[in-house]
């Protein structure tokens, strides 16, 4: 086949769509490729609803990989210009109706919906907007974005040795290759220690001043939950642990599930306290010891800033690292006055802003680099 029958061959632009599809992550075997263009057969190639569903059905294996799928779907067959099947002129590509990510203006005629294009730069504004100062529309295609993170876990050496071609002899594999060799020294096996991820603890501020970033926060807190061994409390009059609840794979029922077990929120703030309860119950039998902790909170304290110092303290000394996100360290002309956040400087790590999807991106490489 020529290269430029190649080009106008519709089934060349559906296998580098699967291509695509593993380059984002989803598992797209060969068998579900086959199945895929089997299935393509069986339908109007020219209708997106169709191949929509084609792909869906033989593509997708988890939930979590409908996101995905949605996205590459549109930026393959609906971005770009698309050859008809006959090989015919590019065909335009198809406007999709999706929520307007910024406020229409008046007298536009519809206020909820417009005909746009699903661009990079809709997106990239998106990433760098404050999260308290989202719209509805915007709030829900942040959830798609959310969805589509992938947060990996920070190693740490273990305890158990691993085989390995660098590292010190290993004797037990030496001698059980010299009996396996009739008592001569054949090869000599080597062993390092292995790599285990590293425990990782959110504690989310869920008070009054954080209320606006509280979801957003949440549905992140979620998505790494999902994805590493985590555990996540919520911090303001009381402590409570909400990683069990987040451990359900629809964000919105574990989201549901967690507002429920969290009877403070909205409410006031007592850092040093509810630390204290997370120390003496959780960190110092094990949940901190050695791990990434990280703290969402904005600092504002209303009990005794020294009581949160000493708490800040034996964190320091439990943690492997400690990082405090805060939503206001990322707008213009910030400086860290609050009371709680001036006890807690000397004993973290970094001080990160929090207030965009861009900010918690960055958050998670700070995370796996720790």
């Amino acid at each position: 086949m020529t290269g430029r029958q190649q080009e106008q061959d519709p089934l060349v632009g559906l296998v580098g769509f699967t291509r695509a599809l593993r380059e984002g992550g989803l598992t797209c075997d060969p068998h579900r490729v086959q199945a895929y263009l089997a299935a393509a057969d069986e339908i109007d190639i020219a209708s997106p609803v169709q191949l929509y569903w084609a792909g869906r059905v033989t593509l997708c294996t988890d939930p979590d990989d409908l996101p995905r799928y949605d996205a590459a779907f549109e930026a393959w067959f609906r971005d770009a210009p698309r050859r008809s099947p006959a090989g015919g002129p590019p065909v335009a590509p198809r406007p999709s109706r999706i929520a307007a990510l910024t406020p229409t203006p008046a007298g536009s005629g519809d206020d909820e919906t417009r005909d746009l294009q699903v661009a990079a730069s809709d997106t990239e504004v998106l990433r760098q907007r404050d999260l308290s100062e989202l719209t509805d529309a915007e709030r829900e295609h942040l959830r798609s974005l959310l969805a589509l993170l992938r947060p990996q876990p920070p190693k740490r050496r273990a305890l158990r040795r691993v085989p390995h071609r660098r590292g010190e002899p290993d004797p037990r594999a030496t001698l059980r290759a010299m009996l396996r060799a009739g008592g001569e020294p054949v090869v000599l096996p080597r062993r390092r220690a292995g790599i285990r991820p590293r425990k990782v603890v959110l504690l989310v501020d869920v008070s009054g001043s954080m209320t606006p970033y509280a979801d957003a926060l949440l549905r992140f807190t979620h998505v790494v939950a999902r994805r590493m061994p985590a555990e996540v409390f919520t911090l303001g009059t009381r402590l409570t642990r909400i990683t069990r609840p987040l451990r359900q794979r629809d964000p919105e029922r574990a989201l549901s599930a967690a507002s429920r077990a969290v009877p403070d929120y909205s409410g006031g703030t007592r850092l040093g306290e509810t630390l204290r309860v997370f120390l003496d119950r959780w960190g110092q039998r094990g949940a901190a010891r050695r791990a990434v902790v990280v703290v969402f909170s904005d600092g504002w304290e209303r009990g005794d800033a020294t009581a949160l110092a000493e708490q800040m303290a034996r964190m320091r000394r439990l943690a492997h690292k400690i990082l405090w996100v805060n939503p206001h360290a990322g707008r213009a002309g910030y400086a860290p006055v609050q009371g709680g956040v001036l006890a807690v400087m000397p004993h973290i790590d970094r001080l990160l802003a929090g207030h965009s999807l861009a900010t918690l991106e960055r958050l998670l490489e700070e995370v796996r680099s720790a």
